[in-house]
């Protein structure tokens, strides 16, 4: 579930990589998470976002990024069906408020960020 949330922003901030737009996308990411666990009112939300952990490289490529955090969101929107539904839209609107925090932190969202919210929003809407 963590890799879905984390990989929704590192996925939408690699498509249109600029070296000082990755700081503050990057610090647009670790806000939106800080501030779902200090705020959210689901339990399991606040432990994902306090669990922060990077599961990319600044390495990896969009391509690797997409294909696992869509992975990612199937399998923890399955999960949360499954275990928890009442957690489901919490996590949902997480992932997505993730990755749109992180496209408009540098520059507006462009065209290639807004196919990447495309994405997570097909993986988180299972």
């Amino acid at each position: 579930m963590q890799e879905g949330i984390a990989g929704a922003g590192m996925f939408v901030a690699l498509v249109d990589r600029g070296f000082f737009d990755s700081f503050k996308e990057a610090n647009a990411l670790a806000h939106h998470l800080r501030e779902a666990h200090e705020h959210n009112d689901s339990v399991l939300i606040r432990d994902l976002a306090a669990r922060h952990d990077r599961p990319f490289g600044m390495t990896a490529s969009p391509q690797e990024i997409e294909q696992t955090t869509v992975g990612a969101l199937e399998q923890a929107v399955a999960a949360l069906e499954a275990k928890a539904p009442e957690d489901l839209p919490a996590y949902r609107q997480l992932v997505l408020e993730v990755a749109q925090s992180v496209a408009e932190a540098a520059k507006g969202v462009s065209p290639q960020e807004n196919q990447a919210l495309d994405r997570a929003a097909l993986g988180s809407s299972g």
